[in-house]
């Protein structure tokens, strides 16, 4: 269907009666309820075990965390009343604040929360490069836990309140006993939202309730920080994958917020004086392609340099959003407009078939099967499955498009058996401009192997540049460190960046003082 059809079918149905499956069970006369449709199904309940977004920004419901960042991006105390560093730096007492509890009525004790940093830093970079430099992590009573450091570690604040997935979100010391490799299928926090597991319902809905225990800081909300103060008695996701049925729901005040408004389809939403369109982080979202380096023929550096030639960024992004004001290029391993952004190397982004056909040749590629895993029901990201897939035939691979569910993309990306055994080869994914922006946090930019993120690529140079840039005195240390990160990258490709995009979000004006941010959260906001 063409968007001009889509467009005119939606102006005809705009008036439907209710879609089918957006129907809820019965609820208090009088609460107030928000109905939200997120980016794709919650398939998995473990901010730990996925970085998918839908689960992490799930988990911003639920659960809390120590240390937050603001919107300029400065770690402030959340959960933590504050800490201490000795005068060597080597050691950190951090003390919780008082009357924290969880959904299931058990105070939260400082043994809850290291439990939860260690089975959060055995998946995580930063917080792996965090406890290599811890000697011990204990708690030293209810309320207080102890870092003590091998040296010193000034970004100690920074990892626990980290905004990229995996976020450090403190669990009951049972949930957070469960082994890293294994998935929790419960979620008892202690956030402002209780979730309401026997409502959930996969490919479905998800429910949430304010909790009523929970102790918001006294501060304004600013960014993930501040006080979490819910005004709303309940909020429901509700998973429409046809975008056509959720727009037409939003404009007939069916569901009140849609996450990511489908672009074509905003010229129907901008007719409604009842709708508000935003983008809610003005830096962007960063776009890109990640390979498995574990198999053929994306082991070989020769083939992935080949892909990275080819690339054209416009296809790209023009699929992805169409209108141009909502996309830019950027040829740069951390995003453009963030601090480290110097995009040295990015002259290897020719955007040239030719030479890129010649490249592919060379390595020696033997037409083996490369598989791609693409979403459906991410508008998104589902065009980029289809531009790669045309792009590698061009290029002269064998490809085949296994198009799917994000769930089930989820679940797939993380095995690491070969391709013909239900591995793969190519996904597509997005990352808001803050998780990317520091080596840090940076995942896609790791070069540990198999104990890194999906795609598990090993490059010793690039974490060894790393850890220099950890032990770098001055910001202009870090930067010329930070230009060298992205020219080894563009060298060993780890990925190909794809550039930035800006994904509209839309909701109804009976919602008020919505937070902008890198995730949609629901404290603070009122409804009419």
């Amino acid at each position: 269907m063409t968007a001009s059809t889509r467009r005119a079918l939606l102006g005809a149905t705009a008036a439907t009666a209710l879609a089918p499956g957006l129907g809820r069970p019965a609820v208090a006369q009088g609460a107030k309820v928000v109905s939200f449709v997120p980016q794709s199904d919650l398939a998995a309940l473990d901010p730990v075990w996925t970085t998918g977004y839908v689960v992490r920004n799930h988990a911003y419901m639920v659960y809390d965390t120590l240390y937050s960042m603001d919107a300029r991006f400065q770690v402030r105390p959340q959960m933590a009343e504050g800490h201490e560093v000795a005068d060597d730096g080597r050691t950190w007492t951090i003390r919780l604040r008082d009357g924290l509890r969880f959904h299931d009525g058990e105070p939260v004790r400082a043994q809850d929360c290291v439990a939860s940093i260690r089975r959060w830093a055995a998946r995580d970079g930063f917080g792996a490069t965090l406890m290599a430099q811890t000697d011990d992590l204990s708690a030293v009573g209810d309320r207080t836990l102890r870092f003590r450091l091998k040296a010193p570690f000034p970004l100690l604040a920074e990892a626990l309140g980290k905004l990229s997935s995996p976020v450090p979100f403190m669990m009951p010391e049972r949930l957070a006993r469960t082994s890293p490799q294994e998935q929790i299928r419960e979620a008892v926090g202690s956030g402002p939202f209780r979730f309401v597991s026997d409502q959930w319902v996969a490919g479905s809905q998800a429910v949430y309730t304010r909790f009523d225990g929970y102790v918001p800081r006294a501060e304004a909300p600013d960014g993930a920080a501040g006080g979490k103060r819910v005004h709303v008695d309940r909020v429901e996701w509700k998973v429409i994958p046809d975008s056509s049925t959720a727009v037409s729901a939003l404009a007939t005040g069916q569901v009140d917020w849609i996450e990511n408004a489908p672009t074509d389809l905003l010229p129907i939403l901008r007719r409604s004086r009842d709708i508000s369109i935003t983008t809610r982080d003005p830096l962007g979202v960063y776009v890109l392609l990640r390979f498995n380096h574990l198999f053929p023929p994306f082991d070989d550096v020769r083939v992935r340099q080949a892909v990275l030639h080819a690339v054209s960024q416009p296809d790209y992004l023009q699929a992805m959003v169409g209108d141009p004001s909502l996309f830019s290029e950027c040829k740069a391993f951390f995003p453009c407009g963030t601090p480290l952004s110097t995009g040295a190397g990015g002259e290897a982004m020719e955007a040239n078939l030719a030479r890129a056909r010649e490249m592919l040749k060379a390595s020696g590629y033997d037409g083996r099967k490369v598989v791609i895993i693409s979403p459906t029901d991410m508008p998104f990201l589902a065009p980029m499955g289809e531009v790669t897939a045309d792009l590698l035939k061009r290029l002269g691979m064998n490809v085949e498009l296994v198009a799917t569910d994000w769930g089930t993309v989820l679940a797939r990306r993380a095995s690491q058996k070969p391709p013909e055994e239900g591995g793969w080869n190519i996904f597509h994914t997005t990352a808001v401009a803050p998780e990317f922006m520091s080596p840090a946090s940076h995942l896609a930019l790791r070069g540990n192997g198999r104990a890194g993120w999906a795609g598990w690529f090993t490059d010793p140079k690039l974490e060894a540049l790393r850890s220099d840039w950890f032990d770098a005195r001055d910001e202009a240390a870090q930067k010329v460190l930070a230009a060298e990160m992205e020219r080894q990258a563009f060298a060993t490709v780890p990925y190909v960046p794809i550039g930035t995009i800006q994904q509209p979000t839309a909701y109804r004006n009976s919602l008020r003082d919505v937070l902008p941010g890198t995730a949609p959260v629901f404290w603070n906001l009122r409804k009419a």
